[in-house]
């Protein structure tokens, strides 16, 4: 398997109408001919997550059929349609299609969200992805520890604890999705309701001065910085 026929995790080109997530592990042998015949096509492989990407429903139809011919050449089980689904990104993401079709002949779900590596990638008219269950995950974690050691831990271990044990959570992976300024803003409100619960204030001043105090970034300026060592880290693997 050469390695230019994949394209291993990492920032998703934002162009891609259609994906495909499929769950067995795959050995793609024969994959090198989508290179000449379906330009802009890809597989993502990671353990035992597979995702297709493919520049049209045709092309992705194409892709799959190549993908179960492999399994079934190594006499492995076929695609299960029940852990798989497809996403379609573009202008034309609302409007009927071509179903996706197995070779034994089962219709793959269409959704409007899948989750691939903890990120949920959203149908919509360009690459988008969701943070709700980011948001939830982070509260849920959040709310641990306040009922956990609320009451006996001092003000700079809770906030130690939000920084090391809550944010990751947040801010997992997102550093390489396009996130517009309404998600970055509702990213910041999250934590700001952390200190809101935590210092018993409602004051956004206040919130602000106990976050510098200590030095806690919000979202926002963390995903920043991310996304700069993430790019430059990119930058010196493809020279």
């Amino acid at each position: 398997m050469s390695p230019s026929n994949i394209m291993w995790p990492g920032p998703t080109p934002t162009c891609m109408p259609s994906f495909i997530l499929i769950r067995p592990t795959l050995y793609i042998d024969g994959i090198g001919q989508l290179q000449n015949n379906l330009t802009g096509s890809f597989v993502v492989l990671y353990a035992d997550d597979i995702l297709l990407l493919a520049p049209s429903v045709t092309a992705l139809q194409k892709i799959l059929r190549v993908c179960e011919q492999e399994l079934d050449s190594i006499d492995m089980t076929s695609v299960n349609v029940k852990k798989s689904s497809c996403v379609r990104i573009g202008a034309r993401h609302d409007k009927p299609c071509s179903r996706i079709i197995t070779m034994d002949g089962r219709e793959l779900v269409r959704a409007d969200e899948i989750r691939y590596l903890g990120v949920f990638i959203v149908r919509a008219t360009k690459f988008k992805c969701s943070v709700d269950q980011a948001k939830r995950s982070f509260y849920r974690a959040a709310n641990s520890i306040f009922a956990r050691v609320g009451r006996l831990a001092s003000e700079e271990v809770m906030v130690q604890l939000l920084k090391h044990k809550c944010l990751p959570i947040l801010l997992y992976a997102l550093e390489v999705c396009n996130l517009d300024k309404r998600v970055l803003q509702s990213l910041d409100f999250t934590v700001n309701r952390f200190f809101m619960k935590l210092f018993k204030t409602s004051n956004i001043e206040i919130v602000h001065y106990r976050q510098t105090v200590f030095g806690c970034e919000l979202p926002s300026v963390l995903l920043g910085k991310r996304y700069d060592k993430f790019i430059a880290k990119l930058s010196c693997t493809s020279v």
